[in-house]
Formats: C-alpha cells, structure tokens, sequence
C-alpha cells in the first residue's frame, strides 16, 4: 500500500465529493424515534436514508457488483444495506453507523445552528456530523481508496441503522434480515461511532459500556401547595428522588453500586495508560473556569469512562424554570436516569472467564 496515495485520495475524496453531500444530511433534521413522535409521518428518517443512499450508489457506480439498498421493515425506522463484493478470501467485514439524530436542544455557538452547517477553520458544524453521518462516507471511501490501488479487499456490508439514538430498538430485526444474507460469519465488525483523542494518530475503541435508562417518579401530594404550608409537613418529591438514586450513586464521591462494577482486565488498565499520554480528556470537554476533571490522572478517567458505572439524570419534569418559580411544592416530580455500565453479557462473560 502506498500510503502517501491512500492519504491524498481520502483528502480529495472528502474536499470533493463528501463535503456537500454530508451538508445536505446537517440540514435534515433526522432525530431519531425516541425524540420524534410522528417520526414515520414527518418522513425525514426516509430524507436522511434516501440522501445519504444516493450519493453511496453515485459514488460506488463503477464497482462491479455493488448493491445500495434503503431497507424498510413495518413499523422500523429505515436502514441503509450496502453491499460491496470482495475478491480477497477472508470472510466479509462489517462496517457499521447510524443515520438518525439527537434533538436539537439549546447552547449553539452564535452563528450556528443545529440544522444549518458551517465550516469553520476546516471544521464542519451541525447536528448528525460527528455523530454519526461521516460513518457512511468514511466507509466507502476506504473501499474505494483500496479500489484505487489495486489491493485486494474481502466482501463489506455496510450497515447504517436509523435508530441508534433510541437504543437501537430496530436493530435487532434488520441485523437477523441482514444475517439470512451472509453467506459466513463475519472476520470483522467495525462500528464507526465513536471518538478519536486527537488527530495524530489511528484510535480504536476496545471497551464500551452498555446504558440502562428509566424513569423514576415521585408524587407526595395530590396537588400543589404553598410551602409555607407545606414544608416541614409533607415530603418534597425531589427530596425523596435524591434519596432514592443515592441508593445507585455516592453523592459525595460519584461512585456507583458494586452491583453495576466490574472487574477492570490488566490489559485494558495498560491501555488507558498508554492511551492516556495522548488522550486529553480535559480539552474535549467545555469545562467551566474553575472546574476540573474528578481525577487529575488521564488513565483512570479513559477507566471511568469506559468500564466504571456512572449515573447521570438527563431529563426532569415536575419543576418550573427559576424565572417562574414560586413558593410552592410541587406534588410529583419525574427524572430519566441513564446508567452507563458494562452489558450484562459483558458482566456475565467475567462471571464464567
């Protein structure tokens, strides 16, 4: 391989044909299922699949063989199947994203938007970029710069789902569709989503965690009331809700449960070491003035973010904004809660090892 060459194609290939395209898909607001509702009459999952499946057959028109397909099952967000043939021996590599989108939500940089990109000192912004449209154009062009150089490569599936933001609930179904199809177990799955600690070098993800997600709801009275009434008397739901996840999670130290922990193999910790003089977590994240990461060693937070179980409450109804707020206590309050943590066939594969 002439690397110098498989570099320059990739170069041109994202300034050429990948960079529009990949605007396109910004502006689509695809959310996924979990944050749109009427996802199937709206139509811009089907938008978002049919964009990014027609710039894929565009692009993959002069390889023999290669098949772009926009799956559709009752009731499923749809899923993009590409087919590419292989003249290698191994058995077929699967190369895996997703296509759907987080919400908008709120803190866009001034002159930016979720749905609108924006290049800014060779950096493209918007919704679904990052996360995860490059997955469908890094993928085929890693074909295609193969196919430049002559070299053999064995057959690729890529698979870009369009629920992945919801758990992946429709996954399942298109994966059992798609292994009917296979004529042999996979040699390789690689999953284009995830992140990178800096742009020196190659990274790849060894460890993930899984996520249990729930809601937890409090109700103490039938109605509100006046807390000068009512404090002292009746419980305060958010108290109580407190009280509750401090079962799960050290509110002093952050540490979870040693039901969700797992034992940490000697070879990953020697990874998160070697990892660590690389990665820095510090400046991936906008931390506020004054506010520092819960550990000053680097191979103990790549630990804590990949193995170690971690609470976080994502979402809460019952309160009102501060602007609004008034003397009152309000009856019931709910929180979505994820727990990140290792799966339990993870956990459970320790268990038997």
């Amino acid at each position: 391989m002439d690397f110098d060459r498989l570099q320059d194609f990739i170069a041109g290939g994202w300034r050429d044909s990948v960079m529009g395209p990949l605007s396109g898909y910004i502006a689509i607001p695809a959310k996924s299922p979990a944050f749109d509702v009427d996802w199937q009459t709206a139509g811009q999952l089907d938008r978002a699949a049919e964009h990014l499946a027609g710039w894929a057959r565009g692009a993959l028109a002069s390889t023999p063989g290669a098949l772009v397909e926009v799956l559709r099952l009752e009731g499923k967000s749809p899923t993009i199947l590409i087919d590419v043939p292989g003249a290698a021996e191994p058995p077929p590599v699967i190369l895996y994203g997703h296509l759907d989108k987080q919400p908008e939500m709120t803190g866009w940089s001034e002159g930016r938007d979720p749905w609108t990109p924006v290049v800014e000192a060779d950096r493209l912004y918007g919704r679904g970029a990052a996360d995860d449209g490059y997955a469908i154009f890094s993928a085929i062009l890693s074909i295609l710069a193969l196919r430049d150089q002559g070299l053999a490569y064995p057959r690729c599936l890529v698979l870009i789902e369009g629920s992945e933001e919801s758990g992946s609930d429709d996954l399942p179904d298109y994966v059992e569709l798609m292994a009917r199809r296979l004529d042999r177990n996979p040699g390789l799955i690689a999953a284009l989503d995830s992140t990178a600690g800096d742009y020196d070098r190659l990274w790849t993800t060894t460890s993930v965690r899984g996520q249990v997600q729930g809601v937890l709801h409090v109700q103490t009275l039938t109605a509100a009331a006046h807390s000068g009434d009512a404090s002292g008397v009746a419980p305060a739901p958010l108290r109580v809700a407190m009280r509750l996840l401090s079962r799960l999670e050290d509110p002093d130290t952050g540490e979870i449960v040693a039901d969700f922990q797992v034992a940490i193999p000697t070879a990953r910790r020697a990874q998160a070491e070697a990892a660590s003089h690389f990665a820095d977590l510090e400046a991936a994240l906008p931390f506020e003035a004054g506010v520092r990461p819960v550990s000053e060693d680097r191979a103990e937070l790549l630990l804590n973010r990949a193995w170690r179980a971690q609470l976080a409450v994502i979402g809460l109804d019952g309160l009102p904004s501060v602007d609004g707020a008034a003397a009152v206590i309000h009856p019931a309050i709910s929180s979505r809660s994820a727990s990140d943590c290792l799966p339990r066939w993870m956990r459970k594969a320790q268990r038997i090892g």
